[in-house]
């Protein structure tokens, strides 16, 4: 399956580019930029069926433009990615685990992964 959202309208193969949403209460259709997810009761529209979009009589269409200044990642995205990738590439603070002997306080001796054990 391709990653690529298509045009809702059938038989239409181009690349979606808005998405369209009726609010019923108050009559209006809405079309904006593309959706960041695919909505089940939302319509993505290429370029032609955006610009020929008419609503039914009586309804409103409310067309919203994107903002050219919020296209791209801003500057505040790319110092929150920066921290996330400094953030993970320190390394885990390690736990303070009390060895064996001192945990147990019966170690005698170690050879390899052996250890000797006191019987008191």
């Amino acid at each position: 399956m391709s990653p690529v959202r298509r045009c809702s309208r059938t038989a239409c193969g181009r690349t979606a580019v808005n998405t369209l949403t009726y609010v019923y209460a108050d009559q209006t259709a809405v079309l904006g930029p593309l959706a960041t997810y695919a909505e089940p009761h939302a319509y993505d529209l290429c370029d032609v069926h955006s610009e020929r979009l008419s609503a039914p009589r009586g309804w409103e269409v409310l067309r919203l433009a994107p903002d050219p200044a919020a296209q791209g990642p801003s500057s505040d995205d790319l110092l929150a990615l920066a921290d996330a990738v400094r953030e993970a590439a320190r390394p885990a603070p390690q736990p303070m685990r009390p060895s064996p002997a001192e945990e147990t306080g019966r170690e005698r001796g170690r050879r390899g992964h052996l250890r000797m054990l006191s019987t008191d």
